[in-house]
């Protein structure tokens, strides 16, 4: 079973530029990955010991660990730290309690989706924001072009990347019980969506509760130089495994989340991919946000939505056109795969708006064949985030 068609042109890098590697590239090569080109980056796809279909259960059933090192870690300080970052982003940052993380959106000025994000305030002090690798170069464009004017005015804002700590994410539900054992910590008050410093045999470690499977799991932000060693400890628990990007996929697919590039870009609002909730309230009646206006323009009537679909017959990939029953036109699939869980074909996607209500059938153009599809409330399957 083909779970995921991984090797999108649009995240690949160019001949003309060397891959980065990240701090686990020979760990990975150890262990028997094998390694594509992902938005700049040599990153592991898959292992040999284990294939993409039992990867995936692995995950759901207990835990996995994903190098996402690629993705772009950084932290913003300053008095006035608060009022840049809301200016970027549609979040409630001044609302969001110390050791909490929200996810987020940065807004281009006619309202489309440069990237989406998650903002974690770590203290009094300062945020560390977590971005899409593929989207790396342009976000920090954006946010120097926007800091070179807020500082310009007197603005107290610095942003930093973190270029000394990898990322990786420990996935799955027995995830928590393999970093209670390492820490040594009681982990029934570490709920979903929140971070804290933490000591790990030694190291300290910036650990989040969140991650992209749609499973109870970590992110850690750990020193370059710690990493390997902390992977290997990790793979010495028998419920502990390694993951490549293409399960990732898969994974996250079936979680109903987002894969910018495909599913999210510059030229869809917040309201037409569903992401309204990420909009607190304050930002709505404040509209204080670049292209804030535009962003939420059309609430109840966006020129198109997002949905998810189960579809017979052979899966539907990204691009594949999406028809009524009277056979117009109305979108195309974003991104489509095989439930392994579910057992049926699944895929996200945007259609006029009127065609968006769950259990409403259309038809997908698949290689040419019609297939019968049905609109399907997301999560394909259910989040098992840990809420205490």
């Amino acid at each position: 079973m083909m779970l995921f068609r991984f090797a999108s042109r649009r995240a690949f890098s160019s001949a003309a530029s060397p891959a980065k590697k990240t701090a686990l590239y020979d760990f990975h090569l150890a262990n028997g990955a094998k390694m594509v080109p992902f938005a700049g980056w040599d990153m592991p796809v898959s292992y040999a010991s284990i294939g993409a279909l039992a990867s995936h259960h692995w995950t759901r059933e207990n835990a996995s660990i994903f190098d996402v090192s690629h993705m772009l870690q950084t932290k913003w300080t300053g008095k006035d730290r608060t009022k840049f970052l809301e200016k970027l982003i549609v979040a409630d940052c001044e609302e969001l309690p110390i050791g909490s993380s929200t996810l987020s959106l940065f807004i281009n000025k006619d309202g489309g989706i440069i990237d989406d994000t998650v903002i974690n305030k770590q203290d009094d002090k300062a945020y560390y924001v977590v971005s899409n690798a593929g989207c790396a170069d342009k976000d920090l464009t954006h946010i120097r072009k926007e800091l070179a004017e807020f500082q310009n005015v007197g603005g107290d804002v610095d942003v930093q990347i973190i270029e000394t700590h990898s990322l990786i994410a420990l996935q799955g539900p027995k995830a928590a019980k393999v970093i209670q054992e390492l820490s040594g910590v009681d982990l029934n008050d570490f709920k979903f969506m929140t971070g804290r410093w933490m000591d790990i045999k030694g190291t300290t470690v910036y650990i989040s509760r969140c991650g992209y499977t749609g499973e109870d799991g970590f992110e850690i932000s750990i020193p370059h130089s710690d990493v390997s060693e902390f992977c290997t400890t990790l793979l010495g628990f028998p419920d502990v495994k390694l993951a490549g990007l293409g399960v990732r996929d898969s994974l996250r697919l079936e979680a109903g989340l987002c894969l910018y590039g495909h599913d999210l870009d510059e030229e869809t609002t917040p309201i037409e991919a569903a992401l309204y909730w990420t909009v607190g309230k304050r930002r709505r009646e404040e509209l204080g946000f670049i292209g804030a206006e535009k962003a939420l323009a059309n609430i109840k009537s966006p020129a198109k939505r997002r949905i998810g679909l189960t579809i017979e017959g052979a899966p539907a990939r990204e691009n594949a056109e999406i028809f009524s029953i009277s056979n117009e036109k109305i979108g195309l699939i974003t991104s489509g795969c095989p439930s392994p869980t579910l057992k049926k074909n699944i895929g996200m996607g945007y259609v006029k708006n009127g065609f968006h209500k769950a259990g409403t059938e259309l038809l997908v153009n698949v290689r040419g064949k019609m297939q019968k599809a049905v609109v399907t409330k997301m999560p394909f399957v259910p989040h098992n985030y840990f809420r205490g």
